[in-house]
């Protein structure tokens, strides 16, 4: 929400994953006009390592552990592999030694499907590996923009209930 809030209401969710979906249309527009420019094998291998390295072993360690608990490293790689960061140090390194081409549009295009259609961020450490309803955030977003809030620090919108304001246990 703001960098004293690291969460976001559902509706900053909406735009924030409607802003990729923006970037997605145009990197699908681009490689469509570009198709036949397009050198298929890198197009591939550069779309599926991000996952073959960064999202592929940690979703094999998660599911195969009795206890859903796996160690740090799936989630680092996991968030270095799909790090704008990263990919655009991939890009640059790509077009420094073999030029510009249209397959590296397969780049924007995973990591803009990932966070606008599927609605992959960054994992962080406190949280299971794959997506699992916690408790704890329910409650906070229920305090926070559920139904029954009363007022709000803006003009037309609910001020959250005096029960958010109490730590969420």
């Amino acid at each position: 929400m703001d960098q004293v809030n690291a969460f976001e209401s559902p509706t900053t969710t909406r735009l924030h994953r409607g802003e990729y979906l923006v970037g997605l249309g145009v990197s699908l527009v681009l490689f469509a006009a570009h198709i036949g420019e397009v050198r298929w094998l890198p197009a591939v291998l550069l779309f599926v390592y991000i996952d073959l390295i960064g999202y592929i072993p940690g979703a094999i360690a998660y599911r195969r552990s009795p206890t859903k608990q796996i160690p740090k490293g799936f989630y680092v790689a996991y968030n270095t592999m799909h790090s704008l960061i990263t990919q655009a140090a991939v890009v640059g390194l790509w077009m420094w030694v073999s030029g510009p081409e249209w397959a590296l549009l397969v780049i924007p295009i995973h990591l803009c499907a990932d966070r606008g259609v599927f609605g992959n961020f960054m994992k962080p450490f406190a949280l299971p590996f794959e997506p699992v309803p916690n408790e704890q955030f329910a409650r906070l977003s229920q305090q926070l923009f559920g139904t029954g809030a009363t007022g709000s620090p803006a003009v037309g919108v609910r001020e959250p209930s005096a029960a958010a304001a109490e730590p969420v246990r």
